[in-house]
């Protein structure tokens, strides 16, 4: 696949039938508009894939070889064979169902998908109380969307966990909310309470701004200057709420 074939339409075929698509697109993506239904938890087609939860994953092959591999960071391609639900990819999905289980057991969309596979348990120990699965999707979406940076990775292996530097309270969070939107098992929590906001597994609270029209605390005061400061108006383009403007 060249650069000069990226962006341009092309054909690929899903369980025997022909499709087209665009070459270099998100092949879960293009299979998602296709009709197909295939799981996972760690995509957002707004940022970057990562391939974290591994439940995408399908076989494609070109020509005799055949491989498994995560559909949301594969990249459409022309003449691939896709094959949804083979025996391989069932069998390696329940497996990764079984880990979520182990790694998030207070998470019930996981447990909502173990349940679709006839996944009851895990024989793997488990980490009790958590329902973060590690996907990464909200630090991707912190530092790509938001462009606070404010959420990382730390330690490794059994371990690693996601949270603010030294686990307090990081001033590049804005409170935005948008790493609580798109987390898949709602492991981050915000409070809207007696004018603050709390976003609550990073430790950060932050006073709402009232509305100048109706008097609605609406957002934290220092996510709409962070985000006056981004699009370059003055901050009272905030002064409203969205209702009001």
């Amino acid at each position: 696949m060249s650069e000069l074939e990226m962006g341009k339409p092309t054909s690929f075929r899903v369980n025997g039938h022909e499709h087209q698509g665009v070459v270099g697109e998100s092949l879960l993506l293009a299979l998602r508009r296709l009709g197909y239904e295939v799981p996972s938890l760690c995509y957002h087609e707004a940022v970057s894939p990562y391939g974290a939860c591994r439940l995408c994953l399908v076989e494609v092959g070109k020509g005799k070889r055949r491989k498994l591999t995560t559909s949301c960071n594969f990249p459409v391609q022309p003449g691939i064979e896709v094959f949804l639900d083979t025996d391989k990819v069932v069998a390696q999905r329940k497996v990764i169902l079984q880990l979520l289980l182990a790694q998030a057991p207070e998470a019930a969309r996981v447990k909502e998908l173990a349940a679709e596979y006839g996944v009851s348990d895990t024989p793997f120990e488990k980490k009790q109380g958590n329902a973060c699965i590690l996907c990464g999707l909200c630090a991707r979406v912190c530092r790509e969307i938001v462009r606070a940076d404010a959420i990382a990775f730390s330690s490794r292996g059994t371990t690693k966990e996601m949270d603010t530097p030294y686990r307090e309270a990081n001033e590049a969070c804005i409170g935005c909310g948008a790493c609580v939107f798109v987390c898949p098992t709602d492991c981050i929590g915000l409070k809207d309470e007696n004018g603050i906001r709390e976003i609550v597994r990073w430790h950060r609270k932050l006073p709402l701004k009232k509305c100048a029209a109706c008097g609605r605390p609406f957002a934290p005061t220092f996510q709409l200057n962070a985000f006056a400061a981004q699009i370059g108006v003055e901050r009272t383009h905030f002064d409203k709420c969205p209702d009001c403007r």
